[in-house]
């Protein structure tokens, strides 16, 4: 056996793999996988840039170990097919003549019945017509009829009694003969089942020896690929090295290329900015003539402007005494209306009066519905613990029974690999377990405001920049506004701002720089509004994006100056777009008053406990419900249905012996019975007992 599956190891790159449209399942599965493992690598080979050819030759050519494999099962599965029909074919047999004897002995049984009914009926006839003569035997008189009629009655009887025990004879013969059958098929059944064990120890040996010879055959196969792979491996990593060193010789060349028009690059621009130094001196000087001559024309217009001036002021004159005419008259009507004040003075006290027993009365509500609200929250605040307790005795609870069923599934898996596989357990990273009660998630750290405006103060571009849409989205995702988007905003309160500031703080600023001073301005803003958290300061710039699309005030050129409006039809938008410095200080207001309402909201101080942060929850759970990963799932899986097919055959066993056990038993009963008939007091009052005619059988036997 080991030459032939030398052979056939020999021959095996010249037979075909499994094949998809095979009628063996094991076949078509097995072709299926090797399909999937050729695209698999297809794909990583074409994702390290190595050969396409490679892959089709991969394709093309099934390893050595998976067809070995597929070979040795094919193999062993035809061997134990073989040795398990080998090993039935004596049940068979045993069950074919166990089927003929019942047939047989039904047939005997009928012919006994049907015997012994014809029997007890032509008896019967007998016993009624000797009763009968009996019966009419008091009408005798003669002793020679009576001494005729007794002699008659006598040989009937005597018939009847010879039917009797020839019947009775040939039961027990029956009987003798059914026990010698049993003797032999007890030593029939015997013999099968020396026959049966001496098959299976047989099959055994056999199924071990090839079982080993199959190992060696793939071991072999896998040490043989393992080398092919080896020497593949080695040329494909020599090749790339090679080229890999040719890229970076190739790549050094390119550098020092690179290096050396840069150097012309740097010339150029020194000489290029040489000649632009010229020429921006010669503008300015140009520029400051320019100047001069405007100067001049400035004084002129201001000669021109005084003389305006006093030509006003006696126009002004004029006016003043039309004016006091006027204030004459205003004086009456002022006297007029000096009466209707009076009287709406007296309406208003008496309207005050009112509104003050309104305002008393809806004060008492007031006080009255604050009680009720205090109660409330009291009443909320109670609530919320016991639901709390609750939720953290029913976590306890679960996690328990978590505890408890995972540390049976692991105690099975344990005794799974060291009772039944004997491979090495390790226990796997049971962190959860520590845990008691609901998971605790930290808070996320943030940054100060501060921080967050030193950050964004940084970024290159000022607020009369464009902003572009690019600008627009952050360039860290977790970030909602980029860092240029919250400069322009911060800058443009920084601007309009300035009466949060002290007028002292304002001098002693002055001598810094504009970063430093924008920054110290900016920490006295978010101070006086409260604003502490880089969240915070995103609520700011978002309101502030969103306020002018709140107002219905779209942006208009009038908004901008001559130069920008000019040249606002050149961008694509203008930080003013943001918002517009006029309506700075009420959007500020409306935030402010918007935060302040947020931060008064009842709900959020009716608990007076935090909220629960649930979102690493499901991981937990779904931690402990992983702790057996599903490599050992499949192997729970395998091993269940083995032990499945060890329970089937030792259940069948279990009825054999069943079996076996009623047959003693039956068979030490009958044994009983026939000693019990045997010994029997009847036997001695019979004429023939029946162990004279056993004893006389069993001697002439």
């Amino acid at each position: 056996m080991l030459g032939d599956s030398v052979d056939m190891a020999g021959e095996e790159t010249a037979t075909p793999g499994p094949l998809v449209d095979s009628e063996d399942q094991q076949e078509r599965i097995q072709a299926r996988r090797l399909r999937i493992a050729a695209r698999i690598e297809a794909k990583r080979r074409e994702a390290l840039g190595e050969d396409p050819s490679s892959v089709l030759e991969h394709k093309e050519t099934p390893r050595r170990s998976y067809k070995q494999v597929e070979d040795s099962r094919q193999r062993l599965s035809k061997l134990v097919n073989d040795g398990t029909q080998l090993v039935t074919n004596i049940q068979v047999a045993a069950d074919a003549r166990e089927t003929q004897r019942r047939a047989e002995e039904g047939e005997l049984r009928r012919r006994r019945v049907e015997k012994i009914d014809n029997e007890a009926k032509s008896s019967f006839e007998k016993f009624e017509d000797i009763t009968e003569k009996w019966l009419r035997s008091g009408e005798r008189r003669i002793a020679q009829e009576l001494w005729t009629l007794l002699n008659s009655q006598q040989q009937h009887c005597g018939q009847l009694i010879e039917e009797k025990n020839g019947l009775i004879g040939e039961l027990q013969q029956e009987l003798k003969r059914k026990d010698d059958q049993y003797v032999k098929d007890l030593k029939k059944q015997g013999e099968d089942i020396s026959l049966l064990i001496e098959r299976m120890e047989e099959q055994v040996r056999s199924l071990g020896k090839t079982y080993r010879e199959e190992l060696l055959q793939i071991e072999k196969a896998f040490e043989q690929e393992r080398r092919e792979l080896l020497s593949k491996n080695e040329k494909t990593w020599e090749q790339r090295t090679e080229q890999r060193r040719e890229q970076e010789l190739q790549g050094l060349m390119n550098r020092m290329k690179k290096v050396e028009e840069y150097e012309q690059q740097l010339k150029q621009l020194r000489v290029q900015d040489g000649e632009e130094y010229n020429m921006i001196k010669i503008k300015l000087e140009t520029d400051v003539q320019i100047l001069q001559q405007q100067l001049q024309q400035m004084k002129a217009t201001y000669q021109l402007n005084q003389e305006k001036l006093e030509y006003n002021f006696q126009v002004l004159k004029k006016r003043d005494e039309e004016n006091t005419i006027t204030k004459s008259q205003q004086k009456r009507r002022i006297t007029r209306l000096q009466d209707v004040l009076n009287n709406l003075k007296i309406k208003l006290e008496k309207q005050i009066k009112q509104y003050k027993e309104e305002n008393q009365a809806l004060t008492d509500d007031f006080k009255r519905i604050a009680e009720q609200y205090k109660e409330l929250q009291k009443k909320m605040r109670q609530f919320a613990a016991v639901d709390a307790k609750k939720f953290h005795d029913i976590w306890v609870m679960n996690e328990e029974e978590m505890k408890q069923l995972v540390q049976k599934a692991l105690e099975v898996d344990r005794i799974i690999h060291e009772q039944q596989l004997g491979l090495p357990w390790s226990a796997p990273d049971l962190w959860f377990m520590e845990n008691i009660g609901p998971l605790v998630v930290k808070a996320k750290e943030q940054k100060t405001a501060s921080m967050l405006a030193q950050e964004v103060m940084r970024v290159s571009g000022g607020s009369h920049d464009p902003v572009t849409p690019d600008d627009q989205e952050p360039s860290d995702p977790s970030q909602p506004f980029s860092p240029r988007t919250v400069k322009q905003i911060l800058e443009v309160l920084c601007d309009e701002s300035g009466f949060l500031i002290e007028n002292k703080l304002v001098q002693l600023l002055s001598p810094l720089e504009k970063d430093e001073r924008s920054l110290i301005r900016l920490d006295t803003i978010f101070g006086a509004l409260q604003i502490e958290v880089e969240d915070d300061v995103y609520k700011l710039v978002d309101f502030f994006l969103k306020y002018r699309q709140q107002q219905g005030q779209p942006l208009q050129d009038d908004d901008l100056g001559p130069e920008e409006s000019d040249k606002s039809h050149l961008q694509t938008s203008h930080p003013s777009e943001l918002i517009h410095p006029n309506d700075v200080l009420r959007a500020l207001k409306a935030f402010t008053m918007e935060v302040h309402h947020q931060r008064e909201k009842p709900h959020l101080r009716l608990t007076g406990t935090e909220e629960r942060d649930s979102s690493e929850d499901a991981a937990y759970w779904s931690t402990a419900a992983q702790v057996i990963p599903p490599s050992r799932l499949k192997v729970w899986d395998a091993l269940e249905s083995a032990m499945e097919k060890y329970y089937d055959v030792l259940t069948s066993r279990s009825q054999l012996i069943t079996e076996t056990s009623a047959l003693r038993q039956q068979n030490t009963e009958l044994r009983m019975l026939l000693h019990q008939y045997l010994n029997s007091k009847i036997n001695a009052e019979l004429e023939i007992p029946p162990t004279q005619i056993l004893q006389v059988d069993m001697i002439h036997t």
